[in-house]
């Protein structure tokens, strides 16, 4: 055992009348042990509160050690400084196409940051190479049974891979999944493609090496290299063409399915831009785990937009007849912006309801999604058309903005400039309203 372990972990705060409180725990007393195994981080500690009993050794202020029993799985309302009760991994691989890698200079820190944490898969969702875990990692997490684990695969050709990574480590990927997928955790997989490296035969291999995981294998989604216009001193990497984005689609659609005949390979959505093609129906997704990677997010949008009404007559507004109300300015990437003034045809509102497709200047013309657009290309992009025409309000999606884990987070919520959107609204004299990046929402807001 380490010396930190040693010390324990301090306890920041006590949530007031929980268990913890009612036992007269105290912010500032060190939890040493659960059931008698010292706690090396937010996984141990989640895995004992689900005993059958729960003892926990804590040092007191005055250096007193005492024992507290809680009944099985209960929450006691223990804080920690971090939710990781450790300090979050940071990601050790140098990978070809890293989009943290493509920021430029002087953005906040927390941009830069690489996380690579097997904890935060198992927390938020986020995505890992494996390359960080250690022979007692991965033992842990399968006697844990923590599932499902999410995994950045990238190709499944070990020599290509650890060139892909940086890192030669990064071959040992295929035996570590084999070994979840044996012990019956579940496995959601993401590949970043780059056009002549791992798509065409290496994706081929990929596909199959994937799909012999069996009925651990949950989803595969396949991204495009996202490339902005700040990659100086990095690896030559450009765009999938429209044949390349078609060939993917179809090499992913000829994927094996699962026993049901439901869908385990995805290409996202930028996939069928690129390849100017229409997006599937909702029910292919099946119940839409990937939408993190932009899996499935137009046809969930749709689905809920249309579920709302967006393809009846507009509602009659309290300030008039059909088709009197706001007048709204909709901003979003250009990706997104054709389908949204479809939406708003479709609902009735294209008189009154303006899409504004910004631009991205600050990462590049490339980059096209709405969550990294950033307040100043907003305001430039905007600009013109408020003088042009009175709006009541800009709509922006909630994903352009960003707060966790920042040290702005304090100071509400900001988008990727550290721009906020009561400089958007100084800036361009006209109220910013927004708005939950889901189709319910976004008719709701238009039809108000």
């Amino acid at each position: 055992m380490n010396d930190r372990l040693k010390r324990g972990v301090c306890i920041s705060d006590v949530t007031p009348h929980s268990a913890a409180a009612r036992k007269n725990i105290r912010a500032g007393d060190i939890l040493l042990t659960v059931n008698g195994l010292a706690v090396e981080d937010v996984l141990d500690y989640r895995y004992a509160l689900a005993a059958d009993r729960v003892r926990m050794t804590v040092r007191g202020a005055d250096g007193r050690c005492r024992i507290v029993t809680f009944p099985a799985e209960q929450d006691p309302g223990l804080v920690f400084s971090s939710y990781l009760m450790d300090e979050q991994k940071r990601c050790q691989n140098n990978c070809i196409f890293c989009f943290i890698d493509q920021n430029p200079a002087g953005m906040r820190e927390s941009i830069y940051f690489k996380d690579d944490d097997s904890r935060l898969s198992f927390l938020f969702g986020n995505y890992i190479t494996l390359t960080n875990l250690r022979e007692r990692d991965v033992d842990r997490l399968i006697r844990m049974r923590i599932s499902p684990v999410r995994v950045s695969v990238h190709t499944t050709d070990l020599e290509l891979r650890c060139w892909m990574l940086g890192n030669r480590r990064a071959g040992e990927c295929l035996e570590i999944l084999r070994r979840f997928a044996d012990a019956g955790l579940e496995l959601h997989c993401q590949l970043v493609l780059c056009p002549g490296i791992n798509d065409g035969a290496a994706l081929d291999r990929t596909i199959r090496d994937l799909a012999a995981l069996g009925p651990a294998l949950k989803s595969v989604s396949a991204v495009p290299v996202g490339l902005t216009r700040h990659r100086e001193n990095l690896p030559l990497l450009r765009a999938f063409t429209t044949d390349e984005a078609e060939t993917v689609i179809r090499q992913l659609d000829n994927a094996p399915v699962d026993d049901d005949g439901t869908a385990i390979f995805f290409p996202s959505d930028e996939f069928y831009l690129l390849a100017g093609q229409p997006f599937p129906l909702a029910a292919y997704y099946g119940d839409f785990c990937q939408l993190e990677n932009g899996v499935g997010m137009a046809a969930l949008f749709c689905e809920q937009f249309r579920a709302c009404g967006g393809q009846s007559a507009p509602r009659r507004s309290s300030s008039g007849g059909n088709g009197a109300g706001r007048r709204l300015l909709v901003a979003t990437g250009t990706a997104a912006a054709p389908l949204l003034q479809q939406l708003i045809g479709e609902a009735g509102a294209g008189e009154r309801v303006t899409v504004a497709a910004i631009e991205n200047r600050f990462y590049g013309s490339s980059v096209t999604v709405a969550g990294l657009i950033t307040g100043q290309d907003l305001i430039a992009n905007c600009k013109l058309q408020i003088v042009n025409c009175k709006f009541d309000a800009i709509l922006i999606p909630h994903t352009m903005l960003r707060a966790q884990g920042d040290s702005s987070a304090t100071r509400g919520e900001r988008f990727l400039d550290d721009v906020t959107p009561a400089e958007v609204e100084a800036a361009l004299g006209v109220t910013v309203e927004v708005v939950d990046a889901d189709g319910a929402a976004f008719f709701e807001a238009i039809m108000r």
